[in-house]
């Protein structure tokens, strides 16, 4: 199995027009969501397509499923299809935030049961970079469909996150983790019982993504315990879990809600402070 769900700009640039390549902008900002779309028009890699994390990656939020829900399956597989999206093709997603939003979409693929997706490393910040072409014109792809088979296994709710007595990952920044500072949910701190693993530790300073190697030696922690990973609303996490993957480590899970579902309930227990 490749253990690397990762792509270079330099292997991608080589097979732009392949045919049975499908690449996705994955650009958001959680301050502005029109952001990222509005970047996208103004210029993406040739060909590329575009799907919003809240309106496509993400059901509308309610009182509990934290802020980026799961979305409904069979409408994410309608626009999927829409987009030319089938099993038949290999999708490369990209961001221009270190691949935090393009992970959604692996994640929810993978989750679908399509294999065959990988990131841009580095992203469009490394595309542009190398001097690589650029494009606004948005691209017409022929409609397919997308058939949908979930992979349960890829996912826990609250319930059986409250009873997990294994390895349990925090993928957020350590002051929101230790309960030092909260700038989006309604209270800080992380679920007693979980470790903290930023996520950006899977970059390294040039914001290109650790080989499978260093992943693998900084991840030994986590080999074998088929951990469970939140976040703040199910995106970061998904990271941690690509970071894993290339690990080593497939069996890792998305606990989905994440913090923010997690504290919907007013019964369950909030710890603070680093990791004991």
């Amino acid at each position: 199995m490749n253990r690397n769900p990762l792509v270079t700009p330099e292997w991608l640039v080589e097979h732009l027009q392949d045919s049975g390549l499908v690449v996705v902008d994955c650009r958001f900002d959680l301050a502005r969501p029109e952001a990222g779309e509005e970047a996208y028009r103004k210029g993406h890699i040739p060909g590329a397509l575009y799907l919003h994390l809240e309106q496509d990656l993400s059901a509308p939020v309610g009182t509990h499923g934290g802020r980026h829900p799961l979305p409904d399956e069979e409408r994410l597989a309608e626009r999927l299809g829409a987009l030319g999206i089938d099993h038949r093709r290999t999708v490369i997603a990209y961001d221009d935030q270190g691949g935090m939003m393009a992970a959604r979409l692996w994640w929810m693929l993978r989750y679908l049961g399509h294999g065959e997706v990988f990131v841009l490393n580095g992203g469009y910040g490394a595309w542009t970079e190398l001097g690589y072409p650029v494009s606004d014109e948005v691209p017409r792809r022929e409609p397919t469909r997308f058939v949908p088979h979930r992979q349960e296994q890829f996912q826990v709710g609250m319930e059986e996150v409250k009873a997990w007595k294994g390895l349990l990952i925090d993928s957020r920044e350590p002051a929101r983790y230790e309960g030092k500072t909260e700038p989006i949910d309604a209270q800080a701190g992380h679920i007693p019982g979980a470790v903290n693993r930023f996520w950006k530790e899977n970059l390294g300073k040039d914001g290109r993504w650790k080989t499978p190697a260093e992943l693998k030696k900084e991840w030994a922690f986590a080999s074998g315990k088929q951990p469970i990973v939140y976040c703040g609303s199910g995106v970061t996490a998904c990271a941690n879990l690509l970071a894993l993957y290339a690990a080593g480590i497939p069996e890792a899970r998305l606990y989905a809600g994440s913090w923010s579902d997690w504290i919907s309930y007013e019964q369950n227990p909030v710890a603070t402070g680093p990791t004991s």
